[in-house]
């Protein structure tokens, strides 16, 4: 099974990663910590749920601004958008 395809991540899956993560430390420090750390898991699963109907992600736009999964250019996609320097216009993608 293939998470992405051509070496870049497009940002959904790091979207999925990073609430994934997310909602696993949340259990974890409920466990080890406090309870209350359970509604960071319940922040997460909220805003994934109003995503889906509105579009709108906070993740999203500071992971783009991160440059991560530009899904343009070579590399990895982790970091300096299309062309690897950062240096690129994100009008010109």
């Amino acid at each position: 099974m293939r998470i992405y395809a051509y070496g870049i991540m497009k940002i959904e899956g790091f979207i999925r990663i990073l609430a994934g993560i997310m909602v696993l430390t949340s259990i974890v420090l409920s466990r080890v910590v406090h309870p209350n750390w359970l509604i960071l898991g319940a922040f997460v699963g909220a805003n994934l749920i109003q995503s889906a109907f509105t579009g709108f992600c906070p993740a999203e736009m500071i992971l783009r601004r991160m440059g991560v999964g530009s899904g343009a250019g070579g590399g990895s996609g982790m970091s300096g958008g299309c062309c690897g320097t950062g240096g690129c216009d994100p009008e010109k993608r």
